[in-house]
């Protein structure tokens, strides 16, 4: 695998937070490999890929790359149970993120104990892994998102991340600024989908973002290339 031709340390920094994504419903192994082989070459932080594939693209790039998979996938509203199973089954197979997605319904309903509950459940499941908190932000009022921001800190998993990328809008600059500003100290933010510039990648990582879900950047580095 060849080593990428000269970039700049602004590109090789955004290249590393980079969860290099592909969950598209027709996704082959073949695709996936791809993806894993130029994660591997641009040195981004993970692959997001399907569930199906884990254990497979782990046993491909070994310790070479960090393996992130989805959980509750892409509407957020099967059961908990189903969740931590998810989950429990992703980590025997080796993620080593998981991106869960919230059950917007129950936060919409205001059943706010039910969500921290599942978080919580989750976090547990993954047993020191890292955990992604998708809120799906389209779907959400201000006031949700702002409780969320709560909720996240409150339940002590890594990240808030704004999105599957499957519904109507991705990522804003005006929602990473709002986590940024009601998230806890401890709680991090990845901004995902639609994410399709350098530029734009930039702006969220000056807004607060220390994760970008996105298949765009490697493709425009390799064009640039």
């Amino acid at each position: 695998m060849r080593e990428p031709m000269n970039l700049d340390e602004n590109t090789k920094n955004i290249l590393g937070m980079v969860d290099h994504t592909l969950l598209k419903q027709t996704a082959t192994w073949e695709e996936i490999r791809t993806l894993c082989d130029d994660a591997i070459r641009f040195r981004t932080a993970s692959v997001c890929i399907p569930p199906c594939y884990v254990k497979q693209a782990k046993e491909y790039v070994k310790d070479a790359m960090r393996i992130c998979t989805v959980i509750g996938f892409p509407n957020g509203n099967v059961t908990t149970e189903t969740k931590v199973f998810e989950t429990g089954d992703a980590v025997k197979n080796g993620a080593d993120e998981i991106d869960m997605v919230i059950n917007i319904g129950m936060l919409k309903a205001g059943n706010d104990a039910y969500v921290l509950d599942e978080i919580r459940q989750i976090q547990k499941a993954c047993q020191g892994r890292i955990l992604k908190v998708i809120i799906e932000t389209c779907l959400l009022t201000e006031q949700e998102k702002i409780k969320m921001c709560d909720l996240v800190t409150e339940s002590g998993a890594d990240y808030i991340k704004t999105s599957t990328g499957f519904s109507t809008a991705g990522a804003t600059f005006e929602d990473v600024k709002l986590f940024a500003e009601h998230v806890g100290s401890g709680v991090k933010i990845k901004a995902a989908g639609g994410i399709s510039s350098l530029e734009d990648a930039e702006k969220f990582i000056e807004l607060g973002a220390e994760r970008l879900g996105t298949s765009r950047i490697v493709a425009i580095v390799k064009n640039i290339e």
